[in-house]
């Protein structure tokens, strides 16, 4: 029988893994390549050899997903599935559109098909979009498990966005670690909180030999933590899903792939920066909780946020820098940063748009909406020296670092600059400890 010949819509993440539990060793399907959005300079690439496995020994393509009707045509495809997140229903749909228009099916994986069973119970950390507070939620939840006595081991959604074959099974230990890995500013943003904390998080390309070498961590491990990526659902079958939504983008819960996937998958739910959304903002994020899940818990929680010195901040005319995923595909209006700059007395938010310099230009055409606030994109060693310079060039006062790493240990910031913490506070009857000790004794962990 002719196998099925298949395109993988990714984004360097979701796309190889379901690649690496569904189709490499599946004698049913040949997978003529991947195609690449969402992420700068990751098309063009190759899946490597060691990584494909012996039905692709020379590896598969990475092609850019513009091309994609010519694609479809060239290889004469019988399918595209489907495989990256934090995407409107609009857009899946109008992409669908594409790809059947050009004769193909488009097909999305789902939790049976993706999911990897671990020997350790697994609590993931999940939420409805990009920047809902996910990293801060999975170090409160740490937390509570350390409370306890419970070792716990972190695996982070993946960003293999350097040498596939070093990233295949990644451990962060210490930040020599990021220096010797290469890690992008993005990595780092979700990993130095945990090693500052002195704690191990795994990442990379291939989710089986990350959990294998998680559940047999050097320093020991009774829990698997997934700290969830975009807003994807997890790779390993969760015993406890702990899903956020943000009130800043009330009704995105039920609108965006796959995040009404991970809202109706629940256990419990988080409504998160319940301190700095508006009233009917919150409201609404509520009922459409109601009205689609009403059995689950839901727990309210703020990301309340300080400044190393908030005096450099007041009158002064301030560059916001924030987190790049969460302005970018995340589509937030809004960051630490941002608000740090209100509540602190900022004079004017400055415009980084006319000092832009090399690929951070090609950024904001992609994502217009972005405004005045600058992301911290550094996928690499030119996009590091661009946000450098971007930074230097801008006419301003002050900057206000809103990223969770601290930017001056990479780059040169020739301007006062001040960082913005921030710290996930529950504000709700409900506390995590609630949900999280009664899931303890029932798996034994804790004394009955």
């Amino acid at each position: 029988m002719k196998r099925r010949q298949v395109l993988i819509l990714g984004a360097a993440g979701r796309d190889f893994h379901n690649f690496n539990v569904f189709f490499k060793e599946n004698q049913n399907y040949y997978v003529v390549a991947f195609t690449a959005a969402q992420i700068p300079d990751i098309a063009n690439r190759k899946y490597p050899p060691s990584l494909s496995g012996p039905l692709y020994p020379q590896g598969i393509p990475i092609l850019d997903e513009q091309k994609l009707p010519g694609l479809i045509s060239k290889y004469d495809i019988d399918d595209c599935y489907f495989s990256y997140s934090d995407v409107s229903y609009t857009y899946v749909m109008r992409l669908s559109a594409i790809v059947q228009a050009a004769g193909a099916s488009f097909i999305l994986l789902g939790p049976n098909d993706t999911m990897i069973k671990s020997n350790k119970p697994v609590i993931a950390v999940c939420a409805v979009r990009t920047g809902c507070g996910k990293s801060p939620a999975s170090r409160k939840v740490l937390e509570i498990l350390q409370n306890q006595g419970i070792r716990a081991v972190v695996i982070r959604h993946p960003m293999p966005y350097g040498n596939l074959e070093d990233q295949q099974a990644q451990r962060f230990a210490s930040l020599q670690d990021f220096k010797t890995q290469q890690c992008t500013i993005e990595e780092m943003e979700e990993y130095e909180p945990y090693v500052v904390d002195g704690n191990v998080i795994y990442a990379g390309a291939d989710y089986q030999a990350i959990l294998n070498a998680a559940e047999k961590d050097e320093l020991g491990c009774d829990v698997i933590l997934w700290d969830g990526g975009n807003n994807d659902f997890s790779f390993y079958k969760p015993d406890l899903l702990i899903t956020l939504v943000d009130p800043h983008r009330p009704g995105h819960e039920l609108s965006f792939y796959p995040g009404e996937v991970n809202l109706r998958m629940a256990d419990v739910v988080v409504i998160t920066k319940i301190d700095s959304a508006p009233p009917e903002g919150i409201k609404q994020v509520k009922n459409n909780i109601k009205n689609t899940i009403p059995q689950v818990p839901v727990i309210e929680a703020s990301l309340s946020i300080r400044v190393d010195d908030p005096i450099i901040i007041k009158d002064k005319r301030v560059l916001v820098i924030e987190d790049g995923p969460t302005l970018t595909h995340g589509g937030m209006k809004t960051g630490a940063a941002t608000i740090a700059a209100q509540r602190f007395g900022a004079r004017e938010l400055v415009d980084p748009r006319p000092f832009l310099d090399g690929k951070l230009k090609r950024t904001f055409e992609n994502y217009p909406e972005i405004g005045k606030l600058l992301p911290a994109m550094g996928y690499g060693p030119e996009q590091l020296q661009d946000l450098e310079d971007t930074i230097n060039q801008t006419n301003c006062d002050t900057v206000i670092i809103g990223t969770p790493i601290d930017l001056g240990r990479l780059i040169n910031i020739k301007h006062p600059n001040t960082r913005v913490y921030y710290t996930f506070e529950e504000r709700s009857a409900i506390k995590l400890e609630q949900i999280i000790e009664p899931f303890l004794k029932s798996i034994n962990l804790v004394a009955q």
